[in-house]
Order: C-alpha cells, then sequence, then structure tokens
C-alpha cells in the first residue's frame, strides 16, 4: 500500500510509520516540526520528511490510504486535500483495527497502569519467543519499535488510551479497537479537556466495555470500586475476570511475590505495579502461557521506560525518574517508594505539566497526593500555562489543592534546579514526576549529584 502520514512525527504516528515501512508498505509523511528521537528514527529508515512543513501536492490519488495525526489541525492543507480527493482518511487507532480486524485483539485500557501492563504481556511474550503484534507507548527494553505489525501473527497486544482519535475523529481511541480480550486496570478522572465532568470521562469506559466483541473477556481490577461498578453492570455477552493485588513483602529494598513456589524476587515495586502484576498475568494466561512461565518471566521485568525508571543508585541512596502528573498516579508513585525505602528520607518533586493538571478546576484531585513524601516539591510553569490558553494559577491556588502546609513551590526553573543541588542525598530516596523536564533540567547532572 501507498500510505502518507499527516503529522507524521508523533510519538504513535512515527512509530506506526516505521511499523508499515517495515512490513512492505511505501510510507511518506508530513509534518511542520519533527524532534528526536521521532526524527533520528524516521532517518534512519529513509521516511523523514525532506522539508518540513505542509504539502497538498503529495496528496493524490496515488495514496492507497491517509493516517491523521492528532498534531494536525482541521484546517490542515493536506487534509483539506485529501477531502477533497474523496480519499480514505483513518486516524492511528481506527488504522490499527484495519490492519488487525482478523486478529485477536488484546486491549489494555484504564487511566493508569495501562502501559506498564501491556509492557509486562510484551515482555513476558518475548521472554518465552512468541511472537505477537503490539503497540505500547513506551520505548521497551529489548524491541526496537513500539509498533509492531505482521501478516501471520495472531494475537495483537494494543494499549488501549481514552484520548480522541484524531481532529476530525473526536471518539476516545480504545473505542475503535473492538478487543476479543480486554482490561481496565482503574478509572481516575483526566483529560478534563476532553471529559469536563467527571461521569463524562467514566462513561467512555461503559462504552469500551460494551464495544468487545460478543464471546470475548474482560480482565478488571475488583479493587477500583469504579471499575467494578462499570464492569459487573454491562450486559455484553462477555466473560468477566476480576484480578486483585497479591501477596507480598519488602525486605532491605526487595519486593518479594508470594507464589505457591514460595517468595520470588522481583525487579518492581508499589502496590500499584503488583496489582498491574495481577492484570498481566490474567492476560497472559489467556493468551496461552501458564502461571509458571509467567512467573518465570516477570521476575526478569524491570519496568516500562519513564515509569519508576532508575536514574541512579548508591549503597544509601536512589533517584528515580516517572511520568505520573495525574492525581492517581502521584499518589501510588510516591506511596511505592516510601514503601520501598521506609527508613529513607523521600524528595518528591511533581511538574505539572498537561493541561488537566494546569487547570484550576481539577487541582483540587490532587488533595493528599504527596502526603508520603517526607520533602515534597511542586514546580510550574505560568508560561506553559499561557501557551496552553488556560486561566493563571497562584502558588497559593496550589497550596490549597494539596493541602500540606510544607508544601515547597517553585516556578522558576533555575530556582527549582538551585533548590535540588543544594539537598543532601545521603540515606535518601529522590522521585522526580513529569511529563516534561522541569524547564530544562539535565538528568545527567542529577545522577552525577547521588554518585
Amino acid at each position: 500500500m501507498n500510505i502518507h502520514f499527516i503529522a507524521i512525527g508523533g510519538a504513535a504516528m512515527h512509530n506506526l510509520a516505521l511499523a508499515l515501512h517495515l512490513k512492505g508498505d511505501t510510507i511518506t509523511g508530513s509534518d511542520d516540526e519533527i524532534f528526536d528521537p521521532s526524527k533520528g528514527r524516521l532517518a534512519a529508515r529513509g521516511i523523514l520528511p525532506e522539508t518540513f512543513g505542509w504539502f497538498p501536492n503529495k496528496i493524490t490519488t496515488d495514496l492507497d490510504a491517509i493516517v491523521l495525526g492528532m498534531h494536525a489541525k482541521e484546517d490542515n492543507p493536506e487534509l483539506l486535500k485529501a477531502q477533497e480527493l474523496r480519499l480514505k482518511i483513518y486516524s492511528y487507532p481506527e488504522f490499527l483495527y484495519e490492519q488487525s480486524k482478523h486478529k485477536t485483539r488484546v486491549v489494555i485500557g484504564g487511566s493508569h497502569g495501562k502501559t506498564t501492563i501491556t509492557s509486562m504481556i510484551l515482555h513476558v511474550m518475548h521472554y518465552h519467543n512468541k511472537e505477537v503484534d503490539y503497540m505500547v507507548g513506551a520505548q521497551l527494553e529489548g524491541f526496537d519499535v513500539m509498533v509492531k505489525l505482521t501478516d501471520e501473527n495472531d494475537f495483537i497486544v494494543l494499549e488501549g488510551d481514552e484520548y480522541l482519535s484524531s481532529p476530525i475523529d473526536r471518539r476516545p481511541k480504545f473505542h475503535l479497537y473492538k478487543p476479543n480480550i480486554a482490561l481496565i486496570s482503574g478509572i481516575a478522572w483526566d483529560h478534563i479537556n476532553v471529559f469536563p465532568t467527571y461521569e463524562g470521562y467514566v462513561e467512555q469506559f461503559s462504552i469500551f466495555v460494551d464495544s468487545i466483541v460478543e464471546g470475548g473477556s474482560v480482565t478488571y481490577n475488583i479493587e477500583d470500586d469504579e471499575v467494578k461498578k462499570v464492569v459487573e453492570a454491562s450486559e455484553n455477552m462477555i466473560r468477566k475476570f476480576p484480578y486483585e493485588t497479591p501477596n507480598y513483602t519488602v525486605e532491605n529494598g526487595t519486593t518479594l511475590l508470594e507464589t505457591e513456589e514460595g517468595l520470588m524476587p522481583i525487579e518492581i515495586f508499589g502496590k500499584h505495579n503488583l496489582n498491574n502484576l495481577a492484570g498481566a498475568k490474567w492476560i497472559c494466561q489467556h493468551m496461552g502461557i501458564d502461571e509458571n512461565d509467567f512467573y518465570e518471566a516477570i521476575s526478569t521485568f524491570q519496568g516500562a521506560s519513564k515509569r519508576l525508571e532508575k536514574i541512579v543508585e548508591t549503597e544509601t541512596s536512589i533517584a528515580y525518574k516517572d511520568f505520573a502528573h495525574s492525581p492517581s498516579k502521584v499518589l501510588a508513585t510516591t506511596q511505592a517508594l516510601k514503601n520501598q525505602y521506609p527508613s529513607r528520607k523521600l524528595i518528591a518533586c511533581l511538574e505539572l505539566h498537561t493541561y488537566s493538571s494546569l487547570n484550576p478546576e481539577f487541582l483540587s484531585e490532587y488533595k493528599g497526593a504527596l502526603d508520603a513524601a517526607d520533602i515534597a516539591v511542586v514546580f510550574y510553569s505560568p508560561h506553559a500555562v499561557e501557551i496552553k490558553k488556560l486561566e493563571a494559577i497562584s502558588k497559593q491556588q496550589i497550596a490549597d489543592a494539596f493541602q500540606r502546609d510544607n508544601l515547597i513551590i517553585y516556578t522558576n526553573p533555575d530556582e527549582f534546579k538551585d533548590f535540588l543541588f543544594s539537598q543532601e542525598f545521603n540515606d535518601t530516596s529522590l522521585l522526580l514526576m513529569s511529563s516534561g523536564n522541569y524547564g530544562g533540567l539535565d538528568f545527567d547532572e542529577v545522577k552525577g549529584l547521588i554518585e
């Protein structure tokens, strides 16, 4: 097929473009800006656009399909030309479904944990040399790309994001996959710019459950009351498999999972990650991996990129970075690190960076999210608030939202960095939570701080 990508530089889009190129399709694309790692990966395969920008002359009737990324706007010149020529225009998830409609589709949904659970499943499959197609939202060790598509593999494992599909398709991505096997890890209000009410957000998961093909199954976290309510209320003719956090203990900074064969040390930690592991085990069993083989493989899993990713460790100190930004993720991640090293001082630094986290109406959701930390710091950029065209927020609003008397708040990146570099890190755990970089923080310098 001849396939053109409008906004090829995005994390998801460029990975799909690479997967189709490796599959043998002819790929072209456009974007107004492309940064590394997307830029380098596209260049290495010879499909990086020669010039950045939008070029309607690239859109011709020779194309079999257009894949439209969220970064493009509704008035994009290439999109308008494709509509004029009445070419087939797919959103990213729509195209993935088109490529996998004859496969067994395994879709991992949830407000949190979906990248980690998808990564766990793929790690186990890779460990046991079982080939599957996939789409995952993080770079995994042992995997060259984040999307793989073949003609021969029976299974495809898809991370089911609830965000919108494209500028002209306002449906959540995970509504389009029609899973045979599904999982929901948790429901906690997110994407307030798209789902302005909690009820409207939860409804997307009800639609997801009802989209599972008849005779399929949903594996769900029964410890999450909202998930339990949504799944058990569905009248879809599917099988329902609840899961819960397995028993485990922590000894000297090592998490030991209780199994029928006894205690087994694992690389990951935190109650939320053990809960994720339980969900992944169920899905792997649905895919033909027995429990013992699952445990053998999962004992070597070190986590998905930017999900409690270790920066540096010494005998007395450790530092992690994490993608956590929503309140439920911040709470779970902070508690996990404190529980893993209870006798150490925990410095937890959170950057409010996303649309939801910078929204004054949403801020109250962060109440208590950093309570497990001994020193809690929040950084946000007033400039980022301006760029997102949001109402300005004050330090007092942040303090009122978190309801912690000794919360430290910075809006200047240099002042935040000065604070960080003035800390004593002996007998300390450092947690840096952000989907950004605190206005330009060099994580290699942080590594040098602790070493």
